[in-house]
């Protein structure tokens, strides 16, 4: 029997691409209008199929907005003749994770020779998920009906969930932070009154205390030759501070930019330093000194009737916020006093010193802190600074040992 070989199969030609020119036109988000919903099933349900029996019958959709919150739309998909809703909201589910993208929709029509790009209602894409019994949205959960979390509330669940998902390192300062917060406690009372009558007095270090509250300046060493160890930075930004002033390195290494509304002007235009450090150690520490100063002029500002609103919307780590309450408020006002003020202020004027390499330009800071160049200058020589004029520039310098100026006390009448 012979064999016929057979005959190789025709190769499909490929058509040629169609190629259009159209013209671009990007709709901006109109408030009167809903933009379009793009939804997804994860469950595989298509809603292009038709039923084989009777008649096709398009799923039923609709929309839903919130009456109090417009921006909180719902997405329910309703297949015919069916007990099975699938329902995709914007303000919770998927949308309450990272965007890290945004998303438009857009339309060829090829007989206009036009491409129509819209953005995406509330910039997300809804997941539609299959809800069993009901053709109507699910109600919000009780937080979002409130608008927001409590602040309690919201420090509990963050704190669940680092205890459970979080890093090794996180979940240790977690734990410090708490250990910080148990002066409540009646138990922890009673260790630490123990505790305190078996340390032994250091006269030495309190005569020091005593000479730097006296003067209402930080801790200082009038013997140091250098003047990096007059004021050392250690008794200034604590050990255990240091892990909650990284904001800045962190902008930088994701790209981000600095803003001006966030960050003081001494910052801003100092921040070029960051990038031309070579020695990784000594950017760390410009960076959250930079960080430190920024904190300290918000806290400033919230506790001042001229400054409330702009640090409004800042945020202070609870372990700094903690700290300066205790040094620098007063429990029977909202405002600072005029010694505490004069106290935070010689902390910020010790870390621009630090920041210039103890050679520093007052003006930005004067600015920042809503000064005149004249009252800084006593500020900065009650540090123990001398001034000198280089190029028409006034600038403040600290020599090593520190000598500090007489204090004037008040004559009483």
């Amino acid at each position: 029997m012979d064999s016929t070989e057979a005959s190789p199969a025709k190769s499909k030609r490929k058509r040629p691409r169609e190629k259009l020119s159209a013209t671009i036109h990007a709709l901006p988000d109109n408030p009167d209008k809903i933009p379009p919903l793009v939804g997804y099933f994860p469950s595989g349900f298509d809603p292009s199929s038709r039923p084989r029996r009777g008649p096709a019958e398009d799923p039923g959709i609709r929309v839903y907005r919130n009456g109090r919150w417009p921006n909180r739309l719902q997405l329910v998909v309703r297949p015919p003749e069916s007990n099975v809703s699938f329902v995709g909201s914007s303000s919770s589910g998927e949308y309450t994770g990272v965007q890290s993208c945004t998303y438009a929709l857009g339309v060829l029509d090829k007989e206009s020779q036009t491409l129509k790009v819209v953005p995406i209602a509330c910039n997300k894409v809804f997941r539609l998920e299959p809800k069993v019994g009901s053709d109507l949205a699910d109600e919000e959960p009780p937080e979002l009906a409130r608008g927001e979390l409590s602040a309690k509330e919201k420090v509990d669940k963050v704190r669940e969930l680092n205890l459970l998902f979080g890093t090794k390192r996180s979940v240790t300062q977690d734990k410090k932070m708490q250990s910080l917060r148990q002066e409540d406690d009646p138990n922890s009372q009673k260790d630490l009154d123990k505790k305190i009558k078996e340390v032994a007095i250091n006269k030495e270090a309190l005569e020091s205390t005593n000479s730097h509250i006296t003067r209402n300046i930080p801790p200082y060493d009038s013997s140091a030759t250098v003047p990096k160890d007059a004021y050392p930075i250690e008794k200034i930004i604590l050990k255990g501070e240091w892990d909650y002033i990284k904001d800045i390195l962190q902008l930088l290494e994701e790209g981000e930019r600095v803003s001006p509304d966030a960050y003081p002007t001494f910052v801003c235009n100092r921040i070029h330093k960051l990038g031309e450090t070579q020695d990784e150690m000594e950017r760390e520490t410009l960076g959250c000194i930079f960080s430190y100063l920024n904190h300290l002029i918000k806290f400033k500002d919230q506790h001042s009737a001229d400054g409330a609103s702009s640090a409004k919307k800042h945020k202070t780590p609870s372990i700094l916020r903690q700290k300066f309450s205790t040094m620098f408020s007063n429990t029977e006002s909202n405002f600072l006093p005029p010694e505490k003020i004069d106290l935070l202020i010689s902390y910020v004027l010790v870390l621009t010193l630090f920041a210039d390499d103890f050679r520093t330009d007052p003006m930005d800071i004067a600015k920042d802190l809503r000064m005149s160049p004249v009252t800084i200058r006593q500020h900065f020589e009650h540090l123990g600074c001398k001034f000198s004029r280089e190029k028409n520039v006034l600038y403040a310098k600290l020599p090593v040992p520190i000598k500090f100026p007489e204090l004037r006390r008040r004559r009483r009448r």
